[in-house]
């Protein structure tokens, strides 16, 4: 068994769309659109074959997301080196979001960073 696809509702589709490709190395489909309720979603494909689903509708509520929940936290990306987490971690930091953690190795022993991703969710960054 395998997890197939997460999906997260979001507000700006084509912003968020654009992130995990700028940052992750996303492909994205062309997309759909319901024309009926106007939902629409991408699904971004990342190089092992993990699939997000980023979704759009036009009535949603939108919470704040706090760092200490119940629920999906988190999504975290193995980038396979530490070299690459730190220059990811850099890169996200200049572009101006929040590093919340790390780089750092855990008291698990992960070497990992933290970040406030697209429309204030947490991403892990690890090796």
């Amino acid at each position: 068994m395998r997890i197939e696809h997460i999906a997260m509702y979001v507000n700006d589709l084509d912003a968020a769309r654009d992130f995990f490709i700028r940052y992750f190395n996303a492909k994205s489909n062309e997309g759909y659109h319901n024309k009926t309720t106007d939902f629409r979603s991408f699904f971004l494909s990342f190089d092992d074959g993990t699939r997000l689903e980023i979704m759009n509708k036009p009535i949603m509520q939108d919470s704040e997301k706090a760092l200490a929940r119940t629920g999906y936290v988190h999504i975290a990306f193995s980038l396979g080196s530490k070299a690459a987490v730190d220059t990811l971690t850099e890169l996200l930091n200049h572009d101006g979001y929040d590093v919340i953690s790390g780089p750092r190795t855990t008291g698990d022993g992960y070497y990992e960073s933290c970040i406030i991703g697209i429309e204030g969710n947490q991403i892990e960054i690890t090796v």
